[in-house]
């Protein structure tokens, strides 16, 4: 097996004992990236000599004796992360020069936890897309078939991890976009709940919705990254002042008497047969392990799509009004005057799926439009969060898909945005509840391509998550398989 081929917990194993240092699996690492992501294409920015120095300095901290779960290991950041003096796109021509001054504070705790950062990772620009065709760097493509989407927004964070190009990665979630890639390239991706990691120092796209989250090659490997990430940051005024736990105590293969809720309005037809196959065979690996099942309705899903993309859109409306070329990015050339030199700003510099955004959002918080649209899906939104938690007075957790298809082809939705915004329809009523939800491999469809199984948790219950992910994968060997390239 090759450095690249490891495990967080495999690597630090091996670091601990001294078999290996981090420079020799920084090295390997960065050959992995330069062998195979011309095809993948899943990195923006690769950062070699900056990933030596920090593997270095993890080298010295390991031969004092101090080593945590994540000294020495490569990752790697969705580019919607500011990381200092490392250009941070958001895969947009308009903050194409941009280099920040500043890392972010998920950024700062993987770094004083002595992970080595090997590069920024592709996604659809300001992560706005289902499938990572909306980058201007160019499309992200799965590795399990080069010719299929890999998922969106988080393209690069799911296929670098099954490319082998990462041992982790972070990414972001705001109506799916950690949880759908994850299921699309097989591997393990979680959303915590809103508030559990701070979103200080990433570029906003909804506010109320975008959260941090790790994508990793098990679920050992996300209860440890999720552990290092996450906490009350005071820079962060939508943070939670909660303790974290050990997230990895949840680790015990036991899901016995555990009750899972399968919810009506997400077993629907015109689900794939291989999606349905995987999810039926999951439910009987869940029995066998003495899980209990209960029917639950959450009646307001059919009006999630259609309320989160009022909310997202005008929230992203107003976040994005900073980009007009005065204080940083991309400032377009012959402007006749202030007004015209915006106008000019943003038509070069943003893409077609994020001015389609925009011009949503503003026309939901225009004048006369507010209470109509924004004020209403705000309601619904709502109705959405209650019958979460009225779900959660009956059952420990939710089983459910992550998406109705595996991967489709590159180019096959992207002429019919409305097509592509159903993708979503499992993952976003999680966010606009802003609780907790983690995708793990759960199959393989009929044209080899994963599917995974969603499991969803009351806020803050990431540790019944996670123990129910975990107890899976010990039962599955889904998560064993890889993809070649």
């Amino acid at each position: 097996m090759e450095l690249f081929d490891l495990t967080i917990h495999e690597l630090h194993e091996r670091l601990k004992r001294k078999e290996v240092s981090s420079v020799e699996a920084t090295k390997a690492m960065l050959a992995r990236i330069e062998a195979v992501d011309p095809k993948v294409n899943a990195y923006i920015t690769v950062t070699p000599e900056e990933a030596l120095a920090a593997a270095e300095a993890a080298d010295r901290r390991i031969a004092a004796g101090d080593i945590a779960p994540l000294t020495g290991i490569p990752v790697a950041l969705k580019d919607i992360f500011v990381t200092r003096g490392i250009r941070t796109t958001c895969a947009s021509r308009i903050l194409g020069n941009f280099v920040p001054p500043y890392d972010g504070t998920a950024v700062a705790k993987l770094k004083e936890a002595g992970a080595v950062i090997v590069g920024k990772l592709n996604q659809d620009e300001f992560a706005m897309g289902s499938s990572g065709e909306s980058s201007a760097f160019g499309p992200t493509k799965n590795p399990w078939n080069l010719e299929c989407i890999p998922g969106g927004s988080s393209s690069g964070s799911a296929a670098a991890i099954a490319a082998r190009t990462a041992t982790a990665t972070l990414g972001t979630d705001t109506g799916g976009s950690i949880r759908q890639p994850a299921s699309h390239c097989g591997c393990v991706g979680l959303r915590p709940t809103y508030g559990r990691v701070s979103r200080y120092g990433v570029i906003a796209y909804a506010s109320s919705l975008d959260q941090v989250g790790p994508v990793t090659r098990d679920v050992t490997d996300c209860a440890l990254m999720l552990g290092a990430v996450a906490g009350h940051d005071p820079m962060d005024s939508t943070s939670i002042d909660l303790p974290v736990p050990d997230y990895t105590k949840a680790l015990t293969g036991d899901v016995k008497g555990l009750k899972l809720g399968l919810p009506k309005e997400y077993y629907i037809e015109g689900l794939d047969p291989d999606v349905k196959k995987a999810l039926d065979e999951a439910i009987e690996t869940y029995r066998g392990l003495g899980a209990e099942f209960v029917d639950i309705s959450l009646p307001h899903t059919d009006y999630a799509v259609a309320t989160y993309y009022l909310i997202a859109t005008a929230e992203a409306s107003s976040n994005l009004a900073r980009y007009e070329g005065v204080r940083f990015g991309h400032r377009a050339e012959g402007g006749a005057n202030l007004i015209d030199m915006f106008r000019k700003t943003r038509a070069e510099g943003f893409g077609a799926e994020v001015k389609r955004r925009i011009m949503i959002g503003t026309y939901a918080l225009s004048s006369g439009y507010y209470d109509a649209y924004y004020l209403k899906a705000q309601k619904v939104r709502t109705l959405i969060m209650q019958d979460f938690l009225k779900a959660f007075e009956k059952v420990d957790a939710i089983l459910t898909p992550v998406a109705p298809t595996p991967a489709f082809r590159i180019g096959e939705k992207t002429s019919d945005p409305l097509k592509m915004y159903l993708s979503d329809i499992f993952t976003i009523p999680v966010n606009l509840a802003g609780t907790c939800a983690v995708s793990v491999p759960a199959g393989m469809g009929a044209a080899g391509l994963p599917i995974g199984l969603q499991l969803i948790g009351r806020p803050f219950g990431e540790e019944t998550i996670i123990r129910a992910a975990h107890a899976f994968e010990q039962a599955t060997a889904w998560h064993q398989r890889t993809a070649q390239l």
